[in-house]
């Protein structure tokens, strides 16, 4: 073993000499430590400078990020400063000033806007700085060669860690883009208006070829009564015609009385006015339904008219019962007179639709019961359409005036009918309900004012 004072002598060794560590007092292990010391902070630099890279790599990506958000803006972005200096601002602005963005960093806000404009932006950090808002606010842009951009501006102040102002971001939206997307909006409401109106006609025209059966079977009676008394009515003529022409060649007092006997003329002359009364009558049948038939079909805009809202319920239920293969039993409980003043087609497609509605619920139950009651309160007419059936089920219940929504199979129905009638209601200053019986069906109650358009 060497001693402190023997040097490390080696034959073809190019190494230096070295002296033994000290191993008395400690030193070998103070130097272990000092080694373990330097290699934990060797690990943590290690440590640190990787967190470093990875921090900023991630700073890269978010600054890649913030920029190609910027790029994609159509509105315009200007960052400034509590002094109103540019710090940022984004390529929709440089585009519109054509002025790149290191042109304008540290130059006042105001300069990028014309001469009416200035005093109102440099108004806009006095505002925030005051607690106010800034929204909504049309300024101009100064372009190249004199030409201006009218903007809609929106302005939200910019806050350190401590909550202090230190400046505003203004973000502005060009006043042309805004009105081409209200031209778009426009055109898109209209088509929407129109596919609308398109699908109420086409609604009611599926409705009216429904009650096609009905309707014809509801012509045919006065058009026959018609028919009938106007052959009886030519029969008539011609015996009061030769009556006449007998009275012309001055037949004898005898002969006279014998004809007249032979072509029953008295009878004739009693009958003649029953015949015509019935005919007009009968004609008048035919015109009342031709009426409602244009009133339900037409699409035009009706006027308020006085009628009796029970004779529109027995015109509707016939229509709708004479069409069922298997017809529902029908309660009214109507009072003779009800008479408003509205619109009497489009209460009457009301009406047909809520008793076609119960019609469809109640098919194929034999004892299935439709009950229609109205009443007249001070202010309005209410008309209740029940059934018996099974109900509305109660997820359902608040989607049953919804348009499309309908719980028949495909092809039966278009879910349009109740929606239509809903807003026909509303339109008309009432309203249409719907819910559960106790017993069992549904019941919807129509309310109508009695005056849809008051006199002043």
């Amino acid at each position: 073993m060497l001693t402190p004072s023997h040097k490390d002598i080696r034959l073809g060794s190019s190494n230096p000499p070295r002296q033994s560590l000290p191993m008395g007092d400690g030193g070998e292990a103070v130097w272990i430590d000092v080694i373990q010391k330097m290699d934990e902070v060797y690990t943590e630099l290690v440590d640190s400078q990787t967190e470093l890279e990875e921090k900023n790599l991630r700073l890269e990506e978010a600054h890649d990020f913030i920029g190609s958000v910027l790029a994609a803006m159509t509105d315009v972005l200007i960052v400034c400063d509590a002094d109103g200096l540019i710090q940022q601002v984004n390529p929709a602005l440089e585009t519109i000033v054509a002025r790149r963005e290191r042109d304008l960093t540290g130059l006042p806000i105001a300069g990028l806007f014309d001469d009416k404009s200035q005093e109102a932006v440099c108004g806009f950090l006095h505002e925030l700085m005051n607690g106010g808002m800034v929204a909504q606010r049309d300024v101009s842009l100064a372009g190249p060669d004199s030409q201006k951009a009218l903007i809609s501006v929106n302005c939200t102040p910019r806050r350190d860690h401590r909550g202090r102002l230190v400046g505003m971001v203004l973000v502005g939206r060009p006043i042309g883009e805004l009105q081409r997307a209200y031209r778009e909006l426009d055109t898109a409401h209209q088509k929407l208006t129109h596919t609308q109106q398109r699908m109420l006609v086409s609604e009611k025209m599926a409705a009216l070829g429904r009650l096609v059966a009905g309707v014809a079977h509801e012509l045919n009676n006065p058009i026959s009564f018609v028919f009938g008394n106007m052959y009886a009515l030519k029969r008539y003529g011609e015996a009061i015609t030769k009556y006449l022409s007998a009275c012309n060649e001055k037949t004898g007092p005898d002969k006279m009385q014998a004809l007249r006997r032979e072509l029953k003329i008295d009878q004739v002359l009693r009958d003649i006015g029953p015949l015509v009364d019935g005919t007009l009558e009968g004609a008048e049948r035919v015109r009342d339904i031709v009426q409602d038939l244009r009133r339900f079909s037409s699409n035009q805009e009706e006027t308020p008219e006085v009628f009796n809202v029970t004779r529109l319920v027995r015109t509707a239920v016939d229509w709708v019962i004479k069409t069922q293969r298997m017809k529902p039993a029908v309660i009214l409980d109507v009072p003779d007179m009800l008479e408003i003043r509205g619109r009497k087609g489009q209460l009457h497609q009301i009406i047909v639709n809520l008793v076609q509605n119960a019609a469809d619920v109640l098919e194929g139950n034999p004892g299935g019961e439709i009950m229609i009651t109205g009443e007249k309160t001070e202010s309005e007419v209410i008309v209740r359409v029940c059934d018996n059936g099974p109900g509305i089920p109660p997820d359902r219940i608040d989607k049953i005036f919804e348009p499309f929504f309908t719980t028949k199979p495909i092809g039966a129905g278009t879910g349009l009918g109740l929606y239509i009638s809903y807003n026909i209601a509303l339109k008309q200053g009432g309203d249409l309900t719907v819910a559960n019986r106790p017993g069992g069906g549904a019941e919807f109650t129509l309310k109508v004012p009695l005056d849809e358009h008051p006199a002043t």
